[in-house]
């Protein structure tokens, strides 16, 4: 198993696609041909972590944050970033960072927030946009079945939980094939009329390569006629955050402790109490300031997130609860997560949760 298998397993659950624009995913780190012997998998990547992969005989490391964020001019070995790039490379150690591509996954960072606080049925706190594309092309009828099949198989035509999903109008196209075609329907120079069928097909953005590849290699046209276009549809199961509800409402301070309990959270702060119950929460792994007024927007009776600034607690305009418990803390068992889902895909496989607790803030 190299490490490209390694990554196209992850990519399952979170595309590179679907990462923010300002972030720096992927493989960082390494060669994507190289043979993993072993999978350590962490949250951050610090020199504790490439010798626990040295001492673990893991060759690869998968890390939440990139250890790689910003441009850089020169390796010397003077901060921690360098050190652990240069003690990577020196070990031979491949380093794959998934970051913002799972904070936006349905089934990552905030899905497991909701797992460990108990939140059920939790949905999209922020859909994401330009995500969805559309897929316009023009066939012979009769091959349009089978070319609908393909690009089926290809990732396109899902919709939430409806897979197969096209819209199709048939009709006539006309062409005349000039003296360097080599048509394969209809006769050199002369005009033709076909019988053809409009077919659109949404698709994920992820896939818009193995789709457009699946439409030339099976189009019967020597020049296929189609349009790609970005949709300004908000794709409701890709975004950051999630909002779910409480099996049973509760208190404020009751639930407060429960999150401090079950995040290991060494405080919490937060804006004034309401004296409100609690039943509907919104959570956001991370700095999550800039969704507050979308768990607003939700009604949510509380947010959990990090790094808010003083005056951002303020926004809670005495309507919600606004809880930040540490940007660790809301983000430490998505290593969890990624050991059991990659268990499971490849169980015969030596997949290592990190042991070194990478936590840079400390309490006193």
């Amino acid at each position: 198993m190299t490490v490209k298998d390694v990554t196209a397993l992850l990519e399952e659950i979170a595309p590179l696609a679907h990462a923010e624009d300002f972030d720096n995913v992927g493989l960082l780190v390494g060669n994507n041909n190289q043979k993993v012997k072993g999978i350590l998998v962490t949250l951050d990547t610090l020199e504790t972590v490439i010798d626990e992969a040295v001492q673990k005989k893991c060759n690869l490391v998968v890390s939440f944050h990139p250890i790689l964020f910003k441009g850089m001019k020169k390796i010397t070995g003077e901060t921690y970033v360098e050190r652990v790039i240069l003690k990577a490379i020196r070990n031979d150690i491949a380093i794959y960072s998934m970051h913002t591509a799972l904070d936006n996954s349905p089934v990552g960072v905030n899905a497991k927030i909701c797992e460990v606080l108990g939140v059920e049925k939790p949905k999209i706190l922020i859909p994401k946009r330009n995500t969805i594309k559309k897929l316009t092309t023009y066939v012979p009828k009769k091959d349009a079945k089978t070319l609908r099949e393909k690009l089926f198989e290809a990732g396109a035509g899902t919709i939430g939980n409806y897979s197969d999903c096209s819209f199709n109008v048939d009709g006539f196209g006309t062409f005349r094939a000039g003296e360097n075609a080599k048509p394969k329907i209809g006769t050199k120079g002369v005009s033709h009329t076909e019988e053809e069928t409009q077919l659109n097909i949404t698709f994920d953005m992820a896939f818009e390569k193995n789709v457009l590849d699946t439409l030339f290699e099976h189009h019967p046209y020597e020049e296929v006629a189609y349009e790609v276009i970005t949709l300004e549809n908000k794709n409701k199961n890709l975004g950051m955050g999630m909002i779910g509800e409480l099996k049973s409402p509760t208190t404020e301070i009751a639930f407060l402790n429960h999150v401090k309990e079950v995040m290991h959270a060494k405080g919490i702060r937060h804006s004034r109490f309401l004296n409100k119950p609690i039943k509907r929460v919104a959570v956001l792994g991370g700095s999550g300031a800039f969704a507050i007024g979308a768990a607003l927007h939700a009604r949510a009776d509380v947010f959990i997130a990090a790094d808010l600034k003083y005056h951002q607690f303020y926004e809670a305009e005495g309507r919600i609860l606004i809880a930040d418990i540490g940007h660790f803390e809301t983000e430490q068992f998505t290593k969890n997560l990624l050991v059991d889902f990659l268990t499971k895909k490849i169980p015969n496989f030596a997949v290592t949760l990190s042991e070194s607790i990478t936590n840079p803030i400390k309490y006193f």
